[in-house]
């Protein structure tokens, strides 16, 4: 019997997975890959409301993770893991722990592909480039022998590593409807920053789980404020919102080249192999 491939997202907050990746989760968790999630905080801070009603950090961590876990059973994620950092303060956390405890679950889960978000963080979150950073040195360490990561496990090679990227195109639709993602870091503004479309090494079709990915944005309810006043959205936008999902292959141990991709696990299947969809067995951790 063929083991099943195995993809792993390394994230910052509950909302990343349905937002930057839900039709790609649904899509593969649909042909049966194994899909686990590794998210760094549980968004404490990430309030949109009236901050007179603001419940604190514990009891908005345990609603973004009711919110989470419901998206994962919508989505097909099989295992979801945290890192109990605290949401904003990921870019100041101890660099080597943060490898470490991912490193670990690396070697734990050993999947086949790893995915996080790019050196940009999609608008320069700090908490996206940190675990962009650290998902990066995480690879590396879990396939070190030498490596006191996860000592009592075995080392785990992973065979490619993408970062979830966005070009203009996606931008433009999503602004519109949700508003700008804009920061303030430092004393400089940070909004989205597309990507050009020859740096993009993979594109996926995902637009046949729109359905999915639209209701697994819905479960973050605390993140997404307008959702109950935005008018209604057009199948078409739908599906260019949550269809296209873009990729830049950072790592890959299987396969190169400037040919543009149409599967993460290019490389990895067996030549003439086409993925079966299946009903995949939910069940959250």
């Amino acid at each position: 019997m063929v083991a099943p491939l195995k993809l792993m997202c390394v994230l910052a907050h509950p909302d990343d997975e349905s937002i930057a990746l839900g039709g790609t989760l649904a899509k593969y968790a649909a042909e049966g890959v194994e899909i686990s999630l590794v998210v760094a905080t549980r968004g404490e801070r990430g309030w949109f409301f009236d901050w007179s009603e603001y419940p604190g950090e514990a009891a908005l961590g345990r609603m973004r993770e009711r919110e989470l876990r419901a998206a994962c059973d919508v989505l097909g994620i099989k295992r979801l893991d945290f890192l109990n950092y605290i949401d904003g303060d990921l870019d100041q956390a101890n660099g080597r722990e943060v490898v470490a405890q991912v490193a670990t679950l690396i070697r734990e889960v050993r999947p086949d592909v790893v995915v996080s978000f790019g050196p940009d963080g999609l608008y320069g979150h700090p908490d996206h480039i940190a675990i962009s950073q650290f998902t990066t040195a995480a690879v590396l360490c879990a396939a070190d022998a030498s490596s006191p990561c996860g000592a009592t496990l075995a080392p785990h090679r992973v065979a490619k590593l993408y970062y979830r990227v966005s070009t203009e195109d996606w931008f433009a639709t999503y602004v519109p409807i949700f508003g700008d993602m804009i920061m303030h870091i430092d004393g400089q503004e940070r909004t989205s920053l597309s990507w050009v479309k020859w740096a993009v090494t993979t594109r996926l079709d995902t637009s046949d789980y729109w359905h999915e990915s639209w209701d697994a944005v819905r479960c973050h309810r605390t993140q997404i404020p307008r959702l109950d006043s935005l008018p209604p959205i057009p199948v078409e936008v739908h599906k260019r919102l949550w269809g296209p999902q873009e990729f830049y292959r950072a790592m890959s141990l299987v396969n190169s080249g400037r040919r543009e991709e149409h599967d993460l696990f290019e490389g990895l299947r067996p030549v003439g192999s086409m993925p079966t969809v299946t009903l995949p067995s939910l069940q959250i951790i």
